[in-house]
């Protein structure tokens, strides 16, 4: 599977959208081309909705209001005006506005759903929103404001706007209107909506999927450094090998487990200073000896989501649909997030995780009592140096900052539209929890990381047991110390933190273990 970075174009059919190539368009700018399929498929459903209009036929959205309002008849002359209006009566977000690469991740599913052909709008909305991501026009998105159902309306809502020329917008770094942006982009923007539009707009779980999703990309790749920092930590407190062991895993038959235990034989191969301590004691602490249990749940979790993502990428989630068969117009509930919210609240959980068992490590290396020989808070000056002592504090108080929030949301409803919507799904809750929980737990093995470094510094003053590392800890170990020394005497730490942090988040640590472990996974 290519890396997103290296995917430059897409074509937008409807079906074919992967977490990578998602992130690609969302984060790494790639470009986006409309498949003459998928074209053809939105005229065909365009005529259907037109057909339905001009006969009179009682189908929601089309010819009724929304929500409660389904009851109310809307007369042909004000169809057009009932979709507009959805747009401007639901924009009703508030808080700090989404990152840019949600909003690309929003308006890249809002098409991909439309291209599918059964939500009866005209394929020029499609074609703008193509043009929108091409061109760098982001809508400006308040992150609160949905309740997960009928889709992401609020969101969804300002991210229409600038299509109508009103609204906000980012273009080329600037905050500026709606219209404006769409002009200095050479985008025409519309007079109004036609019938059903407003729904094929708004109904949908695409901001929720857009946060989660790249939550869930940042945290396959937190999962990864977890096994990789984790490792470096055994050269530091000279852990044992014997609890990777393939025959522990292979009888317990955990396929995350099993995927751990062989990274970590392959990080930990060809360490002289592991070799030297494989008979100091019997069993190492839980934080060391079950990595792969734990880390491998975590895992299990993200192969769980991931799978749950990739198909609502390709998801059709407005309501309703037309089929073209028999012409039927019928009313469901894809908008419902409800599969997304039960996932995202699992991969804060999992993210959790892995944050919580980092720490733990952090902890095992600062404590000379636990640290099987290390100096008191890894400081060869005690006493007048804190060391590596206030680290911990920082971490653990990230890691309990995630506890509070992987508590789920999905769990939680309340009902709205007169009790017409009476239980939500509160999953772009659930994403954006994630999202926040994701970053955490970055800081957090940041901070273990270059708690590592130190620790092997210190172990290697010792001299109890040798000096070599395995080599791809040590090109990692040389990584960090271009740029953070070691911490002999009290400075500054927060620089060498942030040092650590811009490493540990531009996914350069993978890519350099990938080189030396091609099936490092």
């Amino acid at each position: 599977m290519k890396h997103p970075k290296e995917i430059k174009h897409i074509v937008l059919d409807g079906h074919s959208l992967t977490l990578e190539s998602f992130v690609a368009v969302a984060r790494f700018g790639a470009t986006v081309e409309l498949a003459p399929a998928a074209l053809e498929a939105m005229k065909k459903s365009r005529a259907l909705a037109e057909k339905i209009a001009d006969e009179g036929r009682v189908a929601y959205g089309i010819t009724t209001g929304f929500g409660d309002f389904q009851k109310v008849a809307v007369p042909e002359e004000m169809s057009n005006q009932l979709s507009t209006n959805l747009i401007l009566s639901h924009c009703t977000g508030t808080g700090d506005p989404y990152a840019e690469e949600v909003v690309r991740g929003m308006l890249l599913l809002r098409a991909n759903a439309l291209c599918v052909g059964v939500s009866g709008v005209r394929p020029v909305l499609v074609e703008m929103m193509i043009e929108m991501l091409n061109k760098g026009v982001h809508p400006v998105v308040p992150q609160k404001g949905s309740l997960g159902s009928s889709g992401d309306l609020a969101p969804l809502a300002h991210m229409t706007l600038p299509l109508l020329g009103k609204g906000m917008a980012m273009y080329k770094g600037e905050k500026m209107t709606g219209a404006e942006a769409m002009a200095k982009a050479g985008i025409q923007t519309l007079d109004t909506l036609v019938c059903k539009e407003g729904l094929g707009m708004t109904n949908g779980t695409c901001a929720m999927t857009s946060v989660g999703s790249l939550a869930l990309y940042d945290t396959i790749g937190a999962a990864q450094l977890g096994d990789i920092i984790a490792s470096l930590d055994f050269e530091g407190l000279t852990g044992l090998r014997n609890a990777f062991d393939p025959r522990v895993h292979q009888v317990r038959g955990q396929k995350g487990q099993m995927q751990v235990a062989a990274n970590m034989r392959l990080l930990l191969a060809g360490s002289e200073i592991i070799d030297n301590c494989q008979k100091d004691r019997v069993q190492d602490a839980y934080a060391l000896r079950c990595i792969p249990q734990i880390h491998g749940a975590v895992r299990d979790a993200l192969e769980y989501v991931k799978a749950k993502v990739e198909i609502e990428l390709n998801a059709v989630t407005d309501n309703p649909l037309l089929f073209l068969d028999d012409e039927a117009v019928i009313s469901g509930g894809n908008f419902h997030g409800e599969p997304m919210a039960i996932p995202f609240d699992t991969l804060g959980i999992a993210c959790s995780e892995i944050a919580n068992i980092s720490e733990r490590r952090t902890e095992r290396m600062v404590n000379a009592a636990l640290s099987n020989g290390l100096t008191p808070f890894l400081t060869t000056k005690p006493g007048v140096n804190s060391g590596f002592m206030i680290v911990q504090y920082s971490a653990a108080s990230m890691v309990s900052e995630n506890k509070v929030l992987a508590h789920p949301a999905s769990v939680d409803s309340i009902p709205s539209s007169a009790n017409q919507e009476d239980i939500v799904s509160m999953g772009t809750t659930a994403g954006r929890k994630a999202g926040w929980i994701v970053q955490n737990t970055l800081s957090v093995l940041a901070m273990e990381l270059l708690t590592a470094c130190q620790a092997i510094d210190v172990r290697r003053s010792l001299g109890t047991h040798g000096q070599g590392m395995s080599p791809v800890h040590e090109a990692i170990f040389k990584k960090v110390r271009e740029t953070v020394d070691f911490y002999e005497v009290d400075r500054e730490i927060w620089p060498d933190i942030a040092e650590v942090e811009k490493l540990v988040r531009s996914g350069e640590l993978q890519d350099m273990v990938k080189e030396y472990l091609p099936d490092f996974q």
